[in-house]
Order: structure tokens, then C-alpha cells, then sequence
């Protein structure tokens, strides 16, 4: 077992990049506790996929009170019987994809709240990034088969990646690991599984944006 040198990991990516599937793995395996979000209980999420221009800022803002909300209660006090905490988002999440759905004015004004309730919650001690291109995110989202999903397309995907690395570059004193993951099946094969743990939790990562190609 590797010596686990975090107590709070987060792993984040596009949709459909795999990171709920390997947070579950990884809270197994290592006996951590294990954060999800809870995205499919969202009322506004298929109106807003068939209806952007009237939903992303409802939308957006249910996101935000309910992923402040669980965090704070699931980060309030350590879990005395895990090694660890992972979880397969974090709050910065609500800010990247605002970023790309919302109107500039309407954006400014969702900014502002963020950052007003930003500060009150712990930070995650390391970023993961599950990198894919977006034509193979489009392959695992219609695999999984969400109806309200298929009016997904390339272009927003390339918008949310977009988002995800603006706010990386606006945050340099963070440690981000960017593992580039489309070659791998971490499902499926264990070996790529056990490249990208031992990438996350043997390699020492600075602060800064690091980059990890398979």
C-alpha cells in the first residue's frame, strides 16, 4: 500500500471523463472516505439540456447551493476510520461550468456569490484531472446512456475543458495533476488502473498545473 501523503483528494474532469468511477475505485482500494455528487437529484439538469437559454442560471445556482451544501457537512469533521477523503468534484466545479453556460452579466453576479461563500470550505490538498478529448467524452456519455445528456456537444465540452484550465491557470498555488487518460481503461485493466495511482499518490506534485501522458 502506497504511503498516502493527502487527506483531501479531488478528482475532476469533463463529463463523462471517468471520474466518479475512479474515485469509487480509489476510496475502495485505499479505504477512503468518499464524496459524490449528487447531480441526478437536480430537477433543473434535463430542462436545462433541452433548454439552455432559460435554465443555466437556475441551474447554476441549484448546483452551487447544493454542492456548498454537502460539502460542508460532509468536510465538517474528519472521518476518525478512513485514511483519507476523496471525492469526484469540488466547489470550484460550480464556477468553471457557470463560466461557459451562463451570460456575461448573469456570470459577474454568480462570481460574486461564489466567492462570497468560497472561503468557508476546506481546499482540497491535491486536483486531479482526468484529460479527454472531447470527441471520445461524447462516446462514453452516450454509452452510459442519460437522456437528457444527448444534446451534448463537442463545442460545450471544449468550453467546459477550457474552463477547467482558465481556472487552473488563475489559481497557480494549487496542485493540479493532469493525467491525460484517453489511451486508458482503468476499468477494465488494472494495469492502467495502477498507473494512475501510482502516478497520484507516489510522484511528488508541485504546485502549478503538472502534466502526466500515458
Amino acid at each position: 500500500m502506497a504511503e498516502i501523503r493527502y487527506n483531501y483528494i479531488v478528482i475532476e474532469g469533463n463529463i463523462g471523463a471517468g471520474k466518479t468511477t475512479l474515485a469509487s475505485m480509489i476510496a475502495k482500494e485505499y479505504n477512503a472516505k468518499l464524496i459524490l455528487e449528487r447531480f441526478a437529484d437536480n430537477p433543473f439538469l434535463p430542462k436545462f439540456y433541452s433548454d439552455p437559454a432559460r435554465y443555466s442560471f437556475p441551474l447554476e445556482l441549484s448546483f452551487l447551493a447544493d454542492r456548498y451544501r454537502q460539502l460542508k457537512e460532509e468536510l465538517v469533521e474528519p472521518d476518525l476510520f478512513r485514511s483519507f477523503t476523496v471525492a469526484d468534484y469540488y466547489f470550484m466545479k460550480s464556477l468553471v461550468f457557470a463560466s461557459s453556460t451562463l451570460e456575461k452579466d448573469e456570470f459577474s453576479l454568480y462570481r460574486q456569490i461564489y466567492y462570497i461563500i468560497y472561503g468557508s470550505l476546506p481546499k482540497p490538498d491535491l486536483y486531479v484531472y482526468l484529460h479527454v478529448p472531447p470527441e471520445r467524452l461524447l462516446l462514453n456519455i452516450a454509452m452510459r446512456g442519460r437522456e437528457y445528456e444527448k444534446s451534448i456537444t463537442a463545442e460545450y465540452l471544449s468550453g467546459i475543458q477550457e474552463s477547467y484550465f482558465n481556472f487552473f491557470r488563475q489559481n497557480p498555488e494549487n496542485r493540479y495533476l493532469i493525467l491525460e487518460v484517453n489511451d486508458l481503461d482503468f476499468v477494465m485493466h488494472p494495469d492502467d488502473y495502477r498507473k494512475v495511482t501510482d502516478v497520484i499518490f507516489n510522484e511528488v506534485i508541485e504546485p502549478g498545473m503538472n502534466l502526466r501522458i500515458f
